[in-house]
């Protein structure tokens, strides 16, 4: 799913900067004060609404699991280049924007466990050549690729080569583009997924990829009604193991609290009925 990790360089810079002084473990409990750092530009996870409220899944889901923590807490949007090294700065506790859980990330942040479990997809607008694209195999699973699963990454390359395709950049979409197609298509990049709609719409690139989760909801609206996904679902590899609350490594505690909160909202379906509610279908993890 989204979302990969912004340079250590960058971290470090803060850090030299003085930046990072807040950024100490601090106790977690009962009655604490909790600030969650959302995008705010990747509905329907985070986005703002006409007035500028922060709304989505996440901030729905935030308060939740909060009110089960019984701590205080504020989501305050940042934007998603830098969100991490800002973490480490201590100008927030907790992300929660669609981050998806790779080894990569956890060098240098911890997650609480995943909230939700989304596949990657590509969409190309309805008019393209590629608009009846399929593959033999609905669902390609990175982890281990087996014969078939291959079979569909090459389906892909074959599909896609010589176009362009259009990714949010920093994002683990990005990853899978730049590890199994960089020698076969041009990788064009942007600052929010928005953007890149913009773009595959105006024709200026072939195909997108993102989250099931965002386009699903996009494609039944006005927005994406001439958008239509194509090609295999892919999960796991550079797309990690699902969505989780990233969190300061030092703060075992904090992280402690979300992934027991996460699991009381699996138990009693309210993550189920929030999924549902902004994805149109349960991408909630199990």
């Amino acid at each position: 799913m989204k979302k990969t990790l912004t340079t250590l360089a960058a971290v470090a810079a803060l850090a030299v900067a003085g930046i990072a002084a807040d950024a100490s473990a601090k106790d977690w409990g009962k009655g604490s004060k909790v600030r969650i750092a959302t995008e705010g530009a990747y509905a329907p996870w985070n986005f703002t609404d006409s007035s500028g409220k922060l709304v989505g899944f996440e901030v729905d889901l935030a308060a939740d699991l909060c009110k089960r923590m019984e701590v205080e807490c504020e989501v305050v949007q940042q934007a998603w280049e830098g969100i991490i090294p800002a973490l480490e700065a201590g100008k927030y506790d907790v992300i929660m924007a669609g981050m998806s859980i790779t080894e990569k990330r956890k060098k240098v942040i911890s997650f609480s466990r995943s909230y939700a479990q989304t596949p990657a997809v590509f969409v190309v607008v309805k008019s393209s050549p590629s608009a009846g694209f399929k593959t033999e195999l609905e669902r390609a699973n990175l982890d281990e690729v087996d014969a078939a699963e291959q079979g569909a990454i090459d389906a892909l390359v074959k599909e896609f080569k010589g176009k362009t395709v259009g990714v949010q950049i920093s994002t683990t979409h990005e990853n899978f583009l730049r590890e199994y197609l960089a020698n076969d298509v041009t990788i064009k990049t942007y600052d929010t997924q928005e953007n890149l709609d913009l773009d595959l719409q105006a024709g200026r690139v072939d195909a997108a990829l993102a989250s099931a989760s965002y386009w699903v909801p996009l494609l039944s609206s006005d927005k994406g009604k001439d958008m239509l996904m194509v090609g295999p679902k892919l999960t796991g590899g550079p797309f990690g193991a699902g969505v989780g609350a990233g969190i300061r490594q030092d703060d075992k505690a904090l992280v402690e609290m979300f992934s027991k909160a996460i699991d009381a909202a699996i138990a009693d379906g309210s993550l189920s009925k929030l999924a549902v509610q902004w994805f149109g279908f349960d991408a909630s993890a199990k």
